[in-house]
């Protein structure tokens, strides 16, 4: 570009977006507007050491709309991000017509996905603290650093609803309700975009809709919906991250329903989210989800008809690279198979995106703030904290806290391994996966990774310290031995014989159990690793049960992405402590909740099932679901999961006392629902107090109980609370007769506890209304937590 060209009206900071696009539009060649529809892996335009203008030239010629994960998927250090992403913006400037900036994108599922950044945990971890404050700061450090680095756009929050654990992402939602979704996607989308999008990332949410719903749990499987149940389920978290969280960005799910590919659904992608929610922003693909059209899915015949018809659906930006809506794309618009109408308002909503994010005027980075944004200490306290706050005790019979000076059997494949803390979207396991394809010769993503960038993942693991190794610092005065008995899977039981002998000799044996999350075939949870069954895999059930005949009490800790493990395994543990995916911080969080130092307070975010015969199990079913006519359970197998949604122990004891309501309400009125909470025992800890409600009587069945609200209150033995939710009557509707939200006259039950099964009536509200009327949905409820004495509430 030359100088005069900043005196183009497009280049005009002070003139409209709707001006500086339109001004655009009018400039650009067909060849230079589908440039920015399509996209490029790093690795197709750097090599080793930075931006390879003979490779970069081709792919950048007349622009281009992002680049995929220039951090995610290389080796490059922050500084090395950060001055590749200055030379493409350079490049782009300098080499092409107009000088349209690029968009990086990156994952950041369980914090930026690169190899230096810090690992938080994973988000059915996160959704398991019930602190939607944690999802927002977590966001909020993930802005800093990306910008840091120069990437615009990520692609979390996942809000997906997951009913089925043997679905290998389950561990990247935030579990199986949509109140506690919908709370923790809003979060993230603010702490990521910030107060100035020109400062903050885009987020992007997905997967539009259904996809944890996936038949049989297979990942990209159809999902068998039904419209009342997407609008009332599935699609809230969504519709509160546009409508709440003014989210720029929407990615569409693989799978199909009622035999649309959401990618191809109109009704989804322009009709619900553009017409009725009133979406703005950009919808990218999922990965080489367009070019699925036509191969996988098979409901078009070739890459040019995949192009049409995802853009005229609805899928503005093809993600990772440019497959269709290239020469495919181009090809249709010289044959007058698109109109060029078509195409240019997915290249304004591009466009809009990159202004909206100051790229025009902001394209380079700041090298100086780099390492000021790059594993900070206030990130890794934050990781500390958020571990701490993931960790769920699901059963203890007195084993815990472990006594200072105990002599303790460290046993199991997770105790010593710090890449068991790690979920599917960290920078490790994406690497693996990418080395896994490099070696195994079979390019199924066509990644052109061969003699690229390198991915040599050495180091990542440096200061990630581990359960045992953790534990050996925590208790000083412990005689601490460890034995690893087995592999994550596998049928080798060598060391069964000395992991029984430790533990017979200890006074009590921690047994660190669970998964491997990643995408390569040595993984059993995360992507495309779905499970037929929630048995804990490979031997290790058979090395607990083991241990525990020595009649040594056993402590279980899981690392695991989804909740595992047979009733048999549980109930031979004195303790067991659902740790999930903690990131790197794990290791210490665990071991401070073992030792007493902290005390664990998470709640189950999705309904922890007995066996995978009894899914879908989950607290919000129908009055006719959940149970076998007039017996109620199976034959063979209780109906009632091992424990419920919303359940977790403490160390200490609490009590919850509700100020009985009864209100009369309007439809768009507002309720308040006061509940003191005590902490009964000897313990400071935390208790996330629950807000249910039923409807007993509807024109459509509704759940037997839906939560609409929730506060995790950190107090001091004798300390009390006053908890008072603001509950809006929006809230309690649902899709009527003819699928409008609207909320019904009649009496709605409310009540208060710990969990989805251990409640206290808290009164009713009687909706006062001619009939149903249609309102707003409502997807929050503001909550307050005041102290009750003179010491300070957490």
């Amino acid at each position: 570009m030359t100088a005069a060209a900043d005196t183009l009206p497009y280049r005009d900071p002070n003139a409209s977006h709707a001006e500086r696009i339109a001004d655009l539009l009018g400039r650009m060649t067909v060849d230079e507007k589908i440039a920015q529809l399509g996209s490029a892996w790093v690795f197709q335009i750097a090599g080793p050491h930075g931006l390879d203008p003979a490779k970069a030239e081709p792919i950048l010629r007349h622009g281009i709309g992002h680049i995929t994960r220039v951090s995610g998927a290389s080796r490059f250090d922050s500084a090395g991000a950060a001055a590749l992403v200055d030379d493409l913006q350079r490049h782009l400037l300098d080499h092409t017509r107009l000088g349209i900036p690029a968009i990086v994108h990156e994952e950041i599922c369980s914090g930026l996905m690169a190899s230096e950044a810090v690992a938080f945990a994973q988000a059915i971890g996160v959704a398991a603290s019930f602190r939607p404050e944690h999802n927002q700061a977590m966001a909020d450090e993930i802005r800093k650093q990306m910008r840091a680095i120069g990437a615009h756009h990520g692609l979390s929050p996942v809000l997906d609803i997951c009913r089925d654990p043997r679905w290998g992402r389950i561990e990247e939602t935030y579990g199986e309700d949509p109140f506690v979704v919908s709370a923790m996607g809003v979060a993230f989308v603010r702490g990521l975009q910030g107060d100035d999008l020109r400062e903050g990332v885009a987020a992007t949410a997905k997967h539009l809709v259904g996809y944890g719903a996936s038949e049989g749990g297979m990942n990209w499987a159809p999902a068998h919906l039904t419209e009342r149940e997407l609008r009332d389920v599935y699609l809230r978290p969504f519709e509160a991250a546009v409508r709440e969280g003014a989210i720029e960005s929407i990615m569409n799910a693989y799978h199909e329903i009622d035999g649309v590919p959401c990618g191809a659904s109109e009704w989804l992608l322009r009709t619900v989210l553009r017409d009725e929610w009133g979406f703005d922003g950009t919808v990218v693909s999922d990965y080489f989800s367009v070019k699925q059209l036509h191969d996988y899915h098979h409901v078009v015949a070739d890459d040019v008809s995949a192009a049409v018809l995802g853009l005229t659906t609805g899928i503005d930006v093809e993600l990772p690279s440019t497959d269709c809506y290239g020469s495919p794309l181009r090809d249709a618009v010289e044959r007058g198979r698109i109109g060029i109408d078509v195409v240019d308002a997915a290249v304004a909503r591009a466009l809009e995106a990159k202004l909206r994010l100051g790229l025009f005027e902001q394209p380079l980075v700041g090298r100086e703030q780099v390492r000021l944004h790059t594993r900070t200490d206030a990130q890794l306290a934050l990781a500390d904290r958020v571990a701490a706050d993931t960790l769920v005790l699901l059963r203890n019979e007195g084993a815990l806290p472990l006594a200072s000076r105990a002599s303790i059997a460290v046993i199991g494949p997770n105790a010593d391994s710090p890449r068991s803390l790690f979920g599917d979207y960290s920078y490790i396991a994406h690497v693996e996966s990418l080395l896994e394809v490099l070696k195994s010769g079979q390019n199924v993503f066509a990644m052109p990774v061969a003699g690229g960038v390198d991915v040599d993942p050495a180091g990542v693991f440096d200061g990630v310290v581990t359960v045992c190794e953790a534990l050996i610092a925590r208790l000083p005065e412990a005689a601490i031995t460890h034995v690893a008995g087995c592999g994550v899977t596998g049928d080798d039981r060598s060391g069964f014989a000395q992991a029984v002998a430790a533990a017979a000799a200890a006074d009590v044996a921690v047994m660190v159990m669970g998964e491997r999350s990643g995408l390569t075939d040595d993984c059993t949870v995360g992507e495309s690793r779905d499970v037929a069954s929630l048995d804990l895999p490979g031997v290790q059930e058979e090395l607990v049960m083991a241990v525990a005949a020595t009649g040594t009490p056993v402590v279980l800790v899981l690392l695991a992405g989804r909740p595992i493990g047979s009733p048999a395994v549980h109930a031979a543990a004195a303790a067991v402590l659902m740790a999930w995916l903690p990131g790197e911080r794990g290791g210490s969080a665990i071991a401070d909740a073992l030792a007493g130092h902290a005390n664990p307070g998470g709640k189950l975010p999705v309904s922890y099932p007995r066996s995978s015969g009894q899914i879908p199990v989950f607290y919000a079913h129908k009055v006719s679901g959940g149970r076998s006519h007039w017996k109620g359970a199976y034959v063979d197998l209780s109906n009632e999961p091992l424990y419920p949604f919303g359940h977790g122990l403490s160390y200490t004891t609490f009590e919850v006392v509700p100020e009985p309501v009864a209100a009369l309400a309007p439809p768009d009125g507002t309720v308040s629902v006061a509940v003191t909470i005590t902490n009964t025992g000897d313990r400071r800890g935390d208790e996330v107090v629950q807000l249910y409600a039923t409807d007993p009587v509807a024109s459509i069945t509704r759940p037997v109980r839906e939560l609409c609200g929730f506060a995790r209150v950190t107090l001091d033995p004798g300390q009390r609370a006053l908890v008072t939710f603001e509950l809006a009557v929006g809230a309690l509707g649902f899709s009527g007769p003819d699928l409008r939200h609207v909320v019904e006259p009649g009496r709605i039950d409310l009540a208060v506890g710990t969990s989805s099964d251990d409640l206290v009536p808290a009164g009713t509200i009687d909706v006062v209304a001619e009939g149903p009327t249609p309102v707003a949905r409502r997807f929050s409820t503001p909550v307050t937590v005041v102290p009750l004495d003179a010491r300070a509430s957490g």
